[in-house]
């Protein structure tokens, strides 16, 4: 317990999440918990080492918010899973230490095929919203398997024991499952029907279905059912935030219904499915309404963005530029722009190939998305060389900033066919402060490329400031 104690207190982030939950309302513990060494000795080591590894999962398989697969959808549905299953157990007064990482990983498989099919599944996904065909029989007339079979592979290759993998796999065909694995297969199905009854449409005919299997597997009534759906909700919006995951409209079950009629409380239930249903008929065509203008968004951003790194292209990085120069001359706020190329790309290109060269320049997109500023401008500006443009940034700030994106991009691997691949970037960097409101758009852009081919000239692998208005002079 000590040595695993050490090993997560060796990174500062995690411990704060972990001893968030472990003080959270989803545990209860009578005493606040100060330490990871108090958390283990009160919530077990299993329990410590799955919150961690729920932790980790989460973080590393969060995605690229331009895509059409939506992550935080994925990961708020999959915690809500999570949240249902414990919930469940404990009422069920059955001891499962690791239930909770085995909800949460329980449709892992969908988010790795999305991973490796891209815009194919995401069809596939559209399919079965379209259809409301079972997304199992979909994936296994497309691949001839499904996400189930896919979860249960790979965390049985990550080495977790046969009491995550096996629900895992049979959490859509319950009845096929191994008798000793069976109940938390069933659970794993009403937690997953739990948390679409708070992601999807059609709330009030999942509810009706969750009361009846309820009662037939577990033997558990509807006023049973009502009270575990507002738990569910309340747990699950504490321990999403703890996630980083935004909760979005997630809300208790009964203050749906009192939100779809103040007067449902006293009528009976038949009467609130009717007015449920009314409520989602209306919430659907207002959906589809969005999905198109969401659509037409996406074809716009389309037109705009890079065909290889996914970043600006250089015609929206030139109007954007504009943009941003003239708010920051009507708000007086300073404007930064950083240039920079790969020092010796054609070197890499000649030596590993273009393939190589291209996965190089998309490996580098994504580092400095990463470390941007939801604010900045990220652009490829031509082959090798991109661009960022830094709103609301003086000229000490872009200083700090080029140099840490300067020392980003140096600590790149970039391994293709067993070769490892590190390449340097030479930058240049401008500021246009109020004072300098005469600096036009072409004059920035020539300060910064300036400032880029003196960097090269000196060594490269460095940064070099230019002030527009020497250019001016």
């Amino acid at each position: 317990m000590r040595e695993l104690s050490r090993i997560i207190s060796a990174d500062p982030a995690l411990t704060g999440k972990m001893l968030k939950v472990a003080n959270s309302g989803f545990y209860s513990l009578p005493n606040e918990v100060t330490s990871v060494e108090r958390a283990l000795s009160v919530l077990g080591t299993n329990v410590i080492k799955n919150i961690a590894l729920s932790f980790v999962i989460a973080a590393d398989l969060r995605g690229d918010k331009r895509s059409v697969f939506d992550f935080d959808y994925f990961w708020r549905r999959s915690v809500t899973s999570a949240v249902a299953a414990e919930l469940l157990t404990n009422l069920l007064q059955i001891d499962n230490e690791d239930i909770f990482v085995t909800g949460l990983l329980h449709d892992i498989g969908v988010l790795i095929i999305y991973l490796s099919k891209g815009d194919e599944y995401a069809a596939l996904l559209q399919e079965r919203r379209d259809t409301g065909a079972p997304l199992v029989e979909l994936e296994q007339r497309k691949y001839g398997f499904d996400h189930q079979q896919l979860s249960f592979t790979l965390v049985s290759d990550w080495g977790l024991p046969e009491s995550i993998s096996q629900p895992i796999n049979y959490h859509h065909t319950t009845l096929s499952a191994p008798e000793e694995h069976r109940r938390t297969a069933e659970i794993l199905w009403i937690a997953d029907l739990l948390s679409a009854i708070y992601s999807e449409s059609e709330t009030a005919e999942k509810v009706r279905l969750l009361q009846d299997e309820m009662l037939s597997l577990f033997n558990i009534d509807s006023d049973q059912v009502r009270e575990l759906l507002d738990e569910v909700a309340y747990k699950s919006i504490d321990i999403l935030k703890t996630f980083e995951i935004d909760p979005g409209e997630l809300k208790p079950y009964s203050q749906m219904l009192q939100e779809a009629n103040a007067e449902l409380g006293r009528l009976n239930m038949s009467y609130e499915y009717l007015v449920m249903e009314l409520k989602e008929a209306k919430e659907k065509a207002e959906r589809l309404a969005n999905e198109l203008r969401d659509a037409n968004s996406r074809l716009k951003e389309l037109v705009s963005r890079d065909g290889l790194t996914g970043l600006y292209n250089h015609r929206h990085f030139q109007e954007m530029l504009g943009k941003e120069l003239a708010r920051g001359l009507r708000y007086q706020s300073s404007v930064s722009l950083i240039m920079f190329d790969i020092d010796f790309f054609k070197k890499v290109n000649d030596n590993y190939g273009h393939p190589a060269g291209d996965l190089v320049l998309m490996n580098i997109a994504r580092v400095v998305e990463r470390v941007v500023r939801p604010s900045d401008v990220v652009a490829r500006y031509g082959g090798e060389e991109f661009a960022v443009i830094l709103p609301e940034t003086n000229e000490a700030g872009v200083k700090i900033f080029a140099e840490r994106l300067r020392r980003s991009i140096e600590g790149i691997v970039t391994i293709t066919e067993g070769q490892q691949i590190q390449v340097t970037v030479s930058s240049g960097a401008t500021t246009v402060s109020p004072d300098k409101a005469q600096i036009s758009k072409q004059l920035m852009i020539d300060a910064a490329d300036r400032g880029l081919y003196a960097s090269k000239r000196n060594g490269r692998n460095r940064v070099t400031i230019v002030d527009p208005l020497a250019l001016a002079d």
